[in-house]
């Protein structure tokens, strides 16, 4: 007596049907997705498998082209999700992903014309953050904004609002900050690192000198002869 053998959840005897004519060739049929036994029912599933095929699949075949516009649309929109960037930079990333340059400015330009590009907020807004979130200077702000492609002139703007006082204030706080972990090091290697610590956030050596000598002066140290550049 000959027993017979199902594979769970398999229809014997039932045509494999559109959803298994669907999947991609390259590999053997999977157990209980319709394959049948023997040599002539895999040729038809696979001769069914060649001839089929999802819509997607089919349209990337046809090498269908995407209208560039949309492309440029999309990927900008993805970009500027959570993150404001200027012109520049999303000009970068559409010439990365080699949108043409004609798609590319039409939507530019539109983002400009509707507000969702802005590099003078942009670069306002970049001033008030890393002024108060970082300490940063003018030298320094000017440095960054213009690695981002932001007009000269609407950086001049941006850093102009900076009041000269607050500046001074933002570095004194720098220091202080910092002061106590200098303590114990002699006279010259705290006047170093704290005169370097705010060169590097962008203050001019009259302003950071200044500032550091008042405050080691601040703790009863002579301070005689710290009027030397560093």
């Amino acid at each position: 007596m000959t027993r017979r053998t199902e594979w769970p959840g398999a229809d014997t005897g039932a045509d494999p049907g559109p959803e298994y004519a669907a999947e991609p060739s390259g590999g053997p049929p999977e157990p209980g997705r319709g394959a049948g036994f023997g040599e002539g029912a895999g040729r038809r599933s696979r001769s069914r498998s060649r001839s089929s095929g999802s819509p997607s699949s089919s349209r990337a075949e046809k090498g269908e082209p995407r209208d560039p516009v949309e492309q440029a649309r999309n990927i900008c929109l993805r970009l500027l999700t959570g993150t404001p960037r200027t012109r520049k930079q999303l000009a970068d990333a559409l010439r990365k992903r080699e949108i043409p340059d004609e798609a590319a400015e039409e939507v530019l330009s539109r983002f400009e014309d509707v507000g969702l590009i802005d590099d003078a907020a942009f670069a306002d807004a970049w001033v008030e953050s890393r002024h108060h979130g970082r300490g940063l200077a003018r030298r320094a702000l000017v440095r960054e904004l213009r690695t981002k492609g932001v007009d000269p002139t609407v950086i001049d703007e941006a850093v102009g609002q900076l009041d000269p006082e607050q500046e001074e204030e933002t570095a004194r706080e720098l220091v202080a900050r910092k002061l106590r972990s200098t303590r114990g090091l002699d006279r010259d290697k705290r006047l170093r690192r704290l005169a370097g610590m705010l060169a590097r956030k962008g203050y001019g050596e009259g302003m950071a000198l200044r500032v550091v000598r008042q405050a080691i002066e601040a703790e009863g140290e002579d301070t005689e002869g710290l009027d030397e550049p560093f």
